[in-house]
């Protein structure tokens, strides 16, 4: 399958084949494709295709499926290319099919709440639109530039995932391409779908694989009244991870809790060119709250009654400018860590009541290995961001993720908790996946996907 898939035909002939789906000759290229719709959101990673293509609608999606089909012609999709795990770097050739174009807020339903969008919709835009008039759309991954469609391909979960939940708990129904080019709709408006298999559910978190999402059907909540958020400083970061499930117990119905170091803290304030409003400490966690007036403030009370027990040195509620800078410091820090060394992003998820655990070893392989790590992330759902700085010593760098991968799985924890596997983890989900799920997992695909043309480059199912 591999050597048919690679015997692909180039230059003119594509095009002129390509050109009789869409007419639109600035959509296709199949010569000088810009790096940056070979790689993913680090841009280290170069691949290579035959063709770029441009889509505006289902059909030509369909059409550009089918084709592809017929000619046992790789696809990679795109959108917004924000990936950070090499999920949208062509290594097959092939085809680049971006849906960046479909982009279309197409309904805000005030009685079913639910938006419908193309899959090319960034979240950002969607997440001001609904604010704009008066409701709330939940899932918050760091990217904000990110497309839902690729938010469903990797089931993104974010900040707010502790109160609200992930993507996939917002998905009511999709619309999506096979790949033979049959488009099928799954889900619909419906609070609940008992009816058979949920094809939709095995669609998001896919990355791809299964199928090309080409519109939504969200679920949207109504806005709540007031957003507020709290900075407590800890003398150390162990203490402030440690606190955390004790916060919890004490019920503060938090939004968000996230965990920083101060020597993050300051790569953050420099890349952003903001000051972080607290005084200060060597860690400190951010907490959210959102709802009504009285229930925010009721529980910021409670924070208040409890946080000094559990070791903070401070507890600093924060007016909404200050908030705004905070959240945008605590938004940046990949992209600060990547502005001063390449990294190795890891976002390996442990059961809450690890997370401190897994950080304490982080520092104890960091001082061994001599390999610097940056860790932030969600306490609140265990969810550890981990920035490994790459060394000129690949093995050095390998054996330290082997190291790290090999202790959240001792830990009971998960490969990915957010970025999906892509080209950089499947290693380590193929190493620590019982057989039988992979086996599974692999007829799945056969199943939507039989000459196993869509996202081949993620061959962790293959």
């Amino acid at each position: 399958m591999l050597k048919a898939l690679c015997r692909i035909k180039k230059g003119p002939k594509m095009k002129k084949e390509l050109l009789s789906i869409i007419k639109d000759k600035e959509r296709i290229f199949t010569e000088n494709i810009p790096k940056k719709f070979l790689s993913d959101g680090l841009q280290r990673e170069i691949g290579n295709a035959s063709a770029l293509v441009f889509v505006k609608t289902t059909a030509e999606v369909s059409q550009i499926m089918k084709y592809a089909y017929k000619k046992n012609i790789a696809v990679t999709i795109r959108g917004a290319g924000t990936n950070l795990v090499g999920s949208t770097v062509p290594t097959q050739k092939g085809i680049v099919l971006d849906l960046s174009k479909m982009n279309r807020i197409l309904e805000i339903d005030c009685e079913t709440l639910t938006a419908t969008v193309e899959a090319g919709v960034l979240l950002k835009d969607l997440a001001e639109k609904v604010l704009s008039i008066g409701y709330f759309y939940p899932p918050d991954p760091g990217e904000k530039n990110s497309t839902i469609g690729g938010n469903i391909a990797t089931n993104a979960g974010g900040m707010r995932a502790i109160k609200y939940g992930v993507t996939r708990d917002y998905v009511h129904g999709l619309e999506a391409v096979l790949a033979d080019g049959s488009i099928i709709n799954m889900g619909g408006k419906t609070v609940k779908d008992a009816s058979g298999l949920s094809l939709k559910n095995l669609i998001v978190g896919s990355e791809g694989t299964l199928a090309v999402v080409t519109k939504c059907i969200l679920k949207l909540v109504p806005k709540p009244e007031t957003f507020k958020s709290v900075i407590l400083p800890y003398k150390s970061l162990t203490a402030a991870i440690i606190s955390v499930a004790k916060l919890l117990k004490a019920d503060i119905k938090p939004t968000a809790i996230e965990f920083i170091e101060e020597s993050v803290l300051l790569l953050g304030e420099k890349y952003s060119g903001e000051k972080f409003p607290s005084l200060k400490a060597d860690a400190y966690l951010l907490i959210a709250f959102d709802g009504s007036l009285l229930e925010v403030n009721s529980n910021i009370e409670k924070l208040k009654n409890v946080a000094f027990n559990y070791g903070a040195k401070d507890v600093l509620p924060l007016n909404e400018t200050d908030a705004e800078i905070v959240w945008k410091i605590r938004g940046c820090l990949v992209n600060a860590v990547e502005a001063i060394n390449q990294q190795e992003p890891v976002d390996i998820v442990v059961p809450i009541d690890k997370t401190a655990e897994f950080v304490n070893f982080v520092h104890k392989t960091e001082a061994n290995s001599g390999i610097k790590m940056v860790a932030f992330g969600h306490a609140g759902d265990g969810n550890v961001h981990l920035c490994v700085i790459r060394d000129k010593n690949k093995t050095k760098i390998k054996n330290v993720l082997d190291v790290l991968y090999a202790k959240a799985y001792e830990l009971n924890g998960l490969t990915s908790g957010e970025h999906g596997i892509g080209l950089s983890k499947k290693t380590y989900f193929f190493k620590n996946t019982p057989k039988i799920n992979l086996i599974l997992m692999r007829n799945i695909k056969k199943a939507f996907d039989k000459k196993q043309i869509l996202n081949k480059h993620i061959s962790y199912l293959l």
